[in-house]
């Protein structure tokens, strides 16, 4: 156990795996106590309990971020559990696709080029992606003002600066956070709220990359000066802006992409 956060009351949302699972992980050690959050009781109570069990303190609180009213019910459920809520991390996305109809196992496809996406699926794509995540920060914010401090922490995508074939709603909702951030800075700062964005590239995830052929491998380690990034190493990024040492910055867009973003050219192609 470190002590980066030690008295921090913490709201990751999409924690319940992957990135948002390795920040609440890492938050737990650091002192915080973490409300762990996402739709499946299945798989967020996990997360709670092996916070827990490596000495730390959590609890999971499920929520949909599409639904105001579950919003409010997180928020206020953090504080009702540990205490005025001081640091927000936006983690949580929308899926891109959606089953056509209960129980079948046919697709629509939410996002797209801008020509051919329709208003109701951009809608879908934001109402989590940004507009939960305003709604969270709206929500949040009264709560740091009480306490005298507090860092929101939005993850956007290396897609918010170059861009990507196909996702425009993820696109825009990527970018708006980043805007959002830089928002909340020029009405907060001054009373003690920063907010920051970590920009991820390529993450690593050993399911998805565990079939990865040698000609892939080769084009995604190609996009990066250094390696390919892990949920870790986004982790530690998000960890700085939430924690003190970071009390000087806010406003901020930090890629976390190996050098991607630094050089032209570097895509998957």
């Amino acid at each position: 156990m470190a002590d980066r956060l030690e008295g921090e009351v913490a709201i990751v949302t999409g924690s319940t795996s992957g990135l948002g699972k390795e920040i609440a992980r890492m938050f737990g050690a650091e002192g915080a106590r973490v409300v762990v959050t996402g739709r499946s009781e299945e798989r967020g109570r996990p997360v709670a309990r092996a916070i827990e069990r490596h000495g730390g303190t959590a609890t999971f609180m499920a929520a949909d971020l599409a639904d105001e009213a579950a919003c409010q019910r997180l928020v206020v459920g953090a504080a009702a559990e540990f205490g005025p809520v001081t640091v927000l991390v936006n983690n949580a996305v929308s899926s891109t696709v959606r089953p056509q109809g209960p129980g079948d196992d046919a697709v629509v496809q939410l996002d797209g080029p801008a020509g051919e996406l329709t208003a109701d699926a951009f809608r879908e794509v934001l109402e989590v992606d940004l507009v939960g995540a305003a709604t969270l920060c709206r929500l949040a914010i009264p709560y740091m003002l009480e306490a005298g401090h507090g860092s929101i922490v939005n993850v956007s995508s290396r897609v918010a600066g170059q861009g990507t074939p196909n996702l425009a709603a993820y696109t825009a909702s990527k970018a708006g956070l980043e805007a959002l951030a830089r928002s909340i800075t020029a009405d907060y700062a001054r009373r003690g709220v920063r907010a920051n964005t970590v920009r991820p590239g390529y993450i690593v995830h050993e399911r998805r990359d565990a079939e990865v052929d040698d000609v892939r491998r080769a084009r995604l380690e190609g996009m990066h000066l250094t390696r390919l990034s892990t949920a870790t190493d986004v982790a530690y990024a998000v960890l700085f802006f939430a924690s003190r040492e970071a009390e000087t910055i806010s406003g901020a867009t930090l890629p976390v992409d190996g050098g991607s973003s630094a050089v032209r050219g570097l895509t998957l192609g």
